[in-house]
């Protein structure tokens, strides 16, 4: 396994890193539980959550599968980087969403229970919220660093401002600020080469890439959808046909190389300076076993331009497009 440092700060993380949004509402516990333990076998050091994962109705169960797994001992939670989120509405009463100090203060705690850790890792806000001033949000922050219940703040699905500001306002209060930006990211969706990275790269924020595979269609959708292991419907099935000449194009590539189409979305994705970890989340083991595969594979240069000829990248802003 090979590690790189979490953007700025010295925590280092594996190439990889485990989410675990299906644990629970598609993968059992048990199987959960051992893919986890795969995880550690294969040195993925590297656990991404969220208070909300667990399916409607069922927010927190997924941290709760993570807290019992830790509860077996073996120097689980010692091996781990833990990193969860919070932000979205965990119940309909007042101030039990978004990023104020009080349901900072209160997801903290609540998590912290359910994952049975006195500490986390990597605490990331799971959107930006627009109501609450940032001096809020980092006093807040600074507290839980204080009492020793988080060590780093990161991001998700933010913009490239949004990093701006965070760290503009960080700045004066001699804070570390933001470490790590967790975004959509793929060969497909390359909209944050626009501002995001840039910015991300300016202030030492390590890119998280989520959704590497773009929902399935960067692996082997086509080939799945010939010999009949997969059924593209409604939303997935009007996206693929949006794209599905460049899509072609890949997967024709992939087989020229030799390779399979997953394990080359992710590869491309390693091979971006600004990526830290890609985000993979398995359903079975055998998801995880092929996202394995991946850290083997090195793209060459004539590779990766190959691909930027199917899908395009995007010009860094205002400079390009402007000139």
């Amino acid at each position: 396994m090979k590690y790189k440092n979490l953007g700025r700060s010295g925590l280092s993380v594996s190439r990889l890193c485990l989410g675990t949004m299906n644990f629970g509402p598609e993968t059992d516990e048990v199987t959960s539980g051992a893919i986890m333990d795969s995880a550690l076998e294969n040195g993925v050091n590297f656990f991404d959550t969220a208070n909300r994962y667990g399916g409607i109705g069922h927010w927190g169960r997924t941290e709760e599968i993570v807290g019992r797994w830790f509860q077996k001992g073996g120097g689980r939670r010692e091996k781990v980087v833990l990193a969860t989120k919070l932000y979205g509405e965990m119940d309909a009463w007042p101030n039990n969403s978004g990023v104020s100090a009080l349901n900072i203060r209160r997801a903290c705690d609540a998590s912290l229970k359910r994952m049975q850790t006195d500490y986390i890792d990597l605490y990331q806000m799971h959107h930006i919220d627009r109501k609450t001033p940032w001096d809020e949000v980092w006093l807040a922050m600074e507290v839980l660093v204080a009492q020793g219940k988080i060590l780093y703040v990161g991001s998700s699905n933010f913009g490239g401002w949004h990093l701006a500001q965070a760290q503009a306002a960080a700045a004066p209060r001699h804070f570390t600020g933001l470490v790590s930006e967790q975004s959509i990211y793929n060969l497909v969706v390359r909209d944050i080469e626009r501002e995001v990275i840039p910015a991300a790269q300016h202030y030492g924020i390590g890119i998280l890439p989520w959704s590497p595979l773009n929902g399935g269609l960067l692996g082997g959708v086509l080939k799945k959808e010939r010999n009949g292991s997969r059924r593209l419907e409604g939303r997935s099935k009007e996206a693929l046909e949006s794209i599905r000449p460049r899509i072609e194009d890949y997967e024709n590539f992939c087989e020229k190389i030799g390779k399979e189409p997953g394990d080359v979305a992710l590869a491309w994705l390693l091979a971006q300076p600004a990526v830290t970890a890609p985000i993979v989340g398995p359903r079975t083991q055998e998801q995880f076993d092929a996202a394995l595969r991946a850290l083997e594979l090195e793209l060459t240069q004539d590779h990766l331009e190959t691909l930027d000829k199917i899908f395009p990248r995007f010009k860094v802003s205002p400079e390009d497009y402007a000139w």
